[in-house]
């Protein structure tokens, strides 16, 4: 490489998405010298704000759980998340309406789900939602500390974690069935299969192909969701301050043209202005495809294998208007009336849903009270307006145009006028008159994500095989390792940053074999598994 001396185990990471800086903060920990290059002008990646008349929108995750995940990680550079955040707790998890006059809340309180379960669907359907939470519960116990926070493994190294005597356990995750198939054991209200049946979407798949395990998210999200004062962008800003206090270089507006490989090994990148940056080790930040599609250049472009279906992308609209009618919580989700044909036509038909089910952020809302009850809310506020959509195949030069690929205007316009409508017809009013909204399709995400087609996470999460088919930390590129919500342990915000840090516990590692040291040790002694296992749920 040779443009500037090479510093002694210096990282190059490609992209400040929540995995890049969680990776960027393990490797500084661990005495590295990180250089992290984003090509946007500030850190987030997915978790992105726009501004919608002025006003600040994420228009990216909008939920957060497992915090102990971000304070685990603060704790061990020596800092407290409650010193770079205000997190708050919600009560209300979600509000979901079928019609008008079909409404139900989910709280963080499992009794006062119940009751609501029971005062909608009837006294069974109550005592199925304990069940189900129950099953959630033990999956997400067994999987936490033999999948979740460690490296990736096959199944048998699965069942060697969980160990003989709890085989039965591993059984009972119920990966050989659909998500979809399981929920008809714990609920026979259509409108509650449903309901937990949208968990597969939040990992961008189908729950008629996503496997039961899937049902473990219920228990995430039932142990806590939380707002973040001043948006989801500001988790990402506190992520990039703590790094950089310790010592990690950001590099924004700077697009690397591709990763370069010398004898073998990732030696360091070249950005689109020729600069090249050398490193002993390369991260990236970016999905399985930036690699393959070669994207990030020829010479790594077999580093991963192509994952087998891409997962969900969606249509968004993110707005400041007034809305008028259904009393809006911070999280709303207004069903359709055919799910089977929801997902048939994103995953079979390629095309947007005819009857798509609609998700609403309201995001100068907590929890449901007197100032938000009210017949209609003064003065515009916040909207994040989303339905899943298909992804496409970008073409083989991630530079080109595929007019083909892309939603018609016809496509969406329709699809826009069926949204709206239908939040109409379940009383929710919002005022447009103004024309302050930015829509993103699933075109327009790909150029923002190059070579993901729109997909938003990564690989779909369907049939038994698919966790263990995602990317690991390693790749086939010795020296070059993979971080983000395409890679293990899959989609969303603090799974993100469980791959950032097992990207960086990798690393560290095969620093660590070659000097003879003990594998897997960081700064203090203290592992990364072991820092985060006496956290719980």
């Amino acid at each position: 490489m040779g443009d500037r001396p090479l510093a002694r185990h210096e990282v190059v990471i490609v992209g400040a998405g929540v995995g890049g800086l969680a990776c960027a903060i393990e490797l500084a920990l661990g005495g590295c010298a990180v250089t992290v290059v984003e090509r946007a002008s500030s850190p987030g990646g997915k978790m992105r704000e726009v501004f919608a008349d002025g006003a600040p929108v994420d228009a990216g995750p909008t939920v957060l759980t497992m915090r102990w995940v971000f304070e685990a990680l603060f704790e061990q550079a020596g800092a407290q998340l409650s010193d770079y955040l205000t997190l708050k707790p919600l009560d209300v998890l979600a509000r979901h309406a079928w019609s008008a006059t079909e409404r139900l809340d989910l709280f963080a309180d499992q009794d006062r789900s119940a009751e609501a379960i029971g005062d909608l669907a009837g006294a069974r359907e109550a005592a199925g939602y304990r069940a189900f939470c129950a099953e959630a519960e033990r999956i997400y116990r067994t999987l936490k500390d033999t999948f979740l926070t460690v490296p990736k493994g096959g199944p048998i190294t699965l069942a060697g974690r969980v160990g003989l005597h709890r085989l039965g356990e591993l059984m009972a995750i119920r990966p050989y069935e659909t998500l979809w198939g399981a929920l008809g054991d714990h609920f026979k209200d259509p409108r509650l299969r449903q309901l937990f049946g949208r968990y597969a979407t939040y990992c961008g798949s189908s729950p008629f192909q996503a496997p039961a395990t899937l049902m473990l998210i219920a228990h995430v999200e039932q142990a806590g969701v939380w707002t973040v004062d001043g948006g989801m962008h500001r988790l990402a800003d506190a992520l990039a301050a703590l790094a950089t206090s310790l010592g990690v270089v950001f590099r924004y507006g700077a697009h690397v043209a591709k990763i370069e490989v010398e004898r073998g090994r990732a030696c360091g990148v070249v950005l689109a202005d020729g600069e090249r940056l050398a490193a002993d080790k390369v991260v990236t930040n970016a999905d399985a495809h930036a690699l393959t599609s070669g994207a990030l250049g020829e010479a790594v472009a077999s580093a991963r294998p192509l994952p087998v279906k891409r997962s969900l992308s969606a249509v968004t609209w993110a707005l400041r208007a007034k809305t008028q009618g259904f009393p809006l919580a911070r999280h709303n989700v207004f069903f359709s009336n055919d799910y089977t044909a929801e997902f048939d036509d994103v995953f079979k038909r390629n095309r947007l849903p005819s009857a798509p089910t609609i998700y609403v952020c309201a995001q100068d809302r907590g929890d449901p009270g007197p100032d938000f009850e009210g017949p209609k809310r003064q003065g515009p506020e916040r909207l994040l307006v989303l339905v899943n959509a298909p992804a496409h195949a970008p073409p083989k030069n991630p530079s080109a145009q595929d007019e083909s690929a892309a939603l018609t205007d016809q496509e969406l316009a329709r699809c826009e006028t069926q949204v709206f409508q239908f939040l109409q017809a379940c009383g929710l009013a919002v005022d447009r008159t103004d024309g302050s909204e930015i829509r993103t399709t699933p075109a327009m995400f790909n150029a923002l994500y190059p070579a993901t087609g729109g997909a938003l996470y990564g690989q779909a999460t369907h049939g038994w095989n698919a966790a263990f088919a995602r990317p690991d930390a390693r790749t086939q590129t010795p020296g070059l390792y993979q971080a983000g919500g395409g890679a293990h342990p899959g989609a969303g915000v603090p799974m993100a940053a469980l791959s950032g840090r097992l990207a960086a516990s990798a690393l560290l590692s095969d620093l660590a074999s070659v000097r003879s040291f003990h594998r897997g040790a960081t700064v203090g002694g203290t592992s990364m598994r072991s820092a985060m296992m006496g956290n719980s749920a």
